[in-house]
């Protein structure tokens, strides 16, 4: 047993419920973790590779091409592009940069599950705000919840775990609502799946907003999860610059920051996939429904199932894994008697519902 004395702030943070299953066969319907159906692009692995035969030197701590090209695509000044580790890393490092004892951070609830980590790391205090009746962010209730302690308030649109999403005007009205001190996270890791308006629609907020990041990410449209990429679209360039300070220096490594920079010049066939994937999450909703499950409104790569009254959540998990299907469930991630499940591929939703069929029969 150690005898090593961690600091408190250890006893406080939560494990991060990550998805089991990575040593599972290839068979393995791999649908709990919110990762693209597809591999990356031929011409994307192989500007990764080509960056990894110079693996002997350090990436370009500024991740300069890949912002300039980021500044090109979404017309931001490129001094106000943050580049992370994924998104999560520039989160993580806001966090820090911000909070402190005695501050505090508003957010939706149940959200992403690294939100938490936040307060707990800093000592800030949480103020979660339970989404209203059909899964989304209560912008009245959170706008309430600002006080003249909050430092910082996240905003996860499209919101995981419930896949629903709030049009670019509530988000307005609700950024509008925080003080120019206090800084506003837009979370937008799952923005290229929304068809209700377009994908864009919330970047002019950030020339009205200069307390106002928004965040995306290379893991799920692009399909890099495993090179851990994602970047920062800030108001102020003094934001972009907090963040570098407190963070590591080389946080994306040359293998990631040129497989992104490759993978921005192929945005018809994303498009193609991302249709694909909305077209499998309609059917995947109408086989849900199908077999009696509740399914919110979804305007991401996933979908947010109740499962009937009376079903065994953790059961019906073991029982699909047993099977080679993996989904994750509600009480994990906030809200039991749930299932978050990925959109897949064609095939692997008619092994699930087929297997669901029986679980719950």
């Amino acid at each position: 047993m150690s005898g090593i004395e961690f600091a408190p702030r250890i006893k406080r943070i939560p494990v991060y419920p990550a998805a089991d299953g990575y040593a599972l066969g290839e068979e393995t319907a791999l649908l709990a973790s919110n990762e693209a159906p597809f591999a990356p692009l031929p011409e994307v692995v192989e500007a990764a590779a080509k960056a990894a035969a110079s693996a002997h030197r350090y990436p370009d701590p500024g991740a300069g091409v890949l912002r300039k090209a980021l500044s090109e695509r979404f017309d931001v000044p490129a001094d106000r592009i943050a580049v992370g580790n994924g998104s999560c890393d520039i989160l993580l490092a806001l966090g820090e940069a911000l909070l402190e004892p005695g501050s505090e951070v508003v957010y939706a609830w149940p959200a992403f599950s690294i939100y938490p980590h936040l307060a707990a790391a800093s000592g800030a205090t949480p103020v979660q705000v339970p989404l209203d009746s059909e899964g989304r962010h209560d912008i009245d209730a959170m706008a309430a919840a600002i006080n003249e302690k909050t430092r910082l308030v996240l905003i996860c649109n499209p919101n995981n775990p419930t896949s629903t999403a709030l049009p670019s005007d509530r988000i307005a009205d609700l950024i509008a609502a925080v003080p120019a001190n206090v800084c506003v996270v837009l979370d937008e890791a799952y923005r290229e799946f929304v068809r209700s308006e377009a994908i864009d629609a919330n970047l002019d907020l950030l020339e009205a907003h200069p307390n106002l990041v928004i965040l995306r990410t290379f893991s799920k449209v692009y399909g890099l999860a495993s090179l851990r990429v994602g970047y920062g679209l800030c108001g102020d360039a003094a934001t972009k610059t907090a963040v570098d300070q407190v963070r590591q220096p080389f946080f994306c490594n040359a293998a990631a920051q040129a497989a992104a920079v490759e993978a921005l010049k192929h945005g018809e066939e994303i498009e193609r996939r991302v249709d694909y994937v909305v077209e499998q999450r309609a059917a995947l909703v109408e086989g849900l429904e199908q077999l009696g499950l509740d399914v919110a409104e979804s305007e991401a790569n996933f979908v947010w199932a109740k499962l009937p009254e009376g079903a065994d959540e953790v059961g019906i998990v073991k029982d699909l894994a047993a099977r080679h299907i993996l989904v994750r469930a509600g009480g994990a991630l906030g809200e039991p008697g749930r299932l978050r499940i990925t959109v897949g591929l064609e095939e692997q939703h008619q092994q699930l519902i087929s297997a669901l069929s029986e679980l719950l029969a």
